[in-house]
């Protein structure tokens, strides 16, 4: 008996491993080789590429296709109609699946609606992406970006709450109470 959700209208290809509790809604494919961990949620019209693997608790919106290459670990939350890319010059006419480029986003980042990750890079943990930027470089942990290309705004906590720092590089999470420190220019979660 399995213990997963996968509604009528979805394809799920030979191969793929769902872990208990996930749900996965309409019009979506999973293609064959693909790993979901537990606790997962696909929105509708979504693709998951062969090899592509979501760690536990994952949420994926609506109308997100997840390309070959891609890594998200655990806690990770993909906005609507965000996108990957996996080769930095496409053509139609030239075939260049041998130059795909990893693309890892580490737990909890947040990916917001419209943004877009360009192939080749890594985003730090807790990071969070704003709606409609375009990321072209790796992003550190607990980051806040925006634009295009994406800058980096500031800091946010594990809870996605505006960090400001004081003098001495101390921040609250104004939420939950956690606290962080800035050296060196890394924000760093320390209880």
């Amino acid at each position: 008996m399995q213990d997963y959700f996968v509604h009528d209208s979805a394809y799920v290809d030979e191969g793929c491993v769902i872990g208990a509790g996930t749900k996965v809604w309409h019009f979506c494919h999973l293609m064959r080789g693909c790993t979901l961990g537990e606790n997962c949620n696909i929105g509708q019209n979504v693709v998951i590429a062969e090899g592509v693997t979501l760690g536990n608790g994952c949420k994926v919106q609506n109308n997100v296709s997840i390309y070959q290459g891609v890594t998200c670990e655990q806690d990770v939350f993909l906005g609507p109609s965000m996108v990957f890319t996996n080769v930095l010059n496409p053509r139609a006419a030239v075939s260049r699946k041998a130059e795909y480029r990893p693309t890892l986003l580490r737990r909890g980042v947040t990916v917001g609606a419209n943004a877009t990750i360009v192939c080749g890079h890594t985003l730090g943990e807790y990071c969070m992406i704003g709606a409609g930027a375009v990321v072209t470089k790796d992003v550190p942990p607990y980051a806040l970006m925006a634009g295009v290309p994406a800058k980096q705004m500031g800091w946010v906590s594990r809870h996605g709450e505006r960090l400001l720092f004081d003098r001495e590089g101390h921040a609250t999470c104004p939420a939950t109470g956690e606290q962080y420190v800035l050296q060196e220019g890394k924000c760093l979660y320390i209880a």
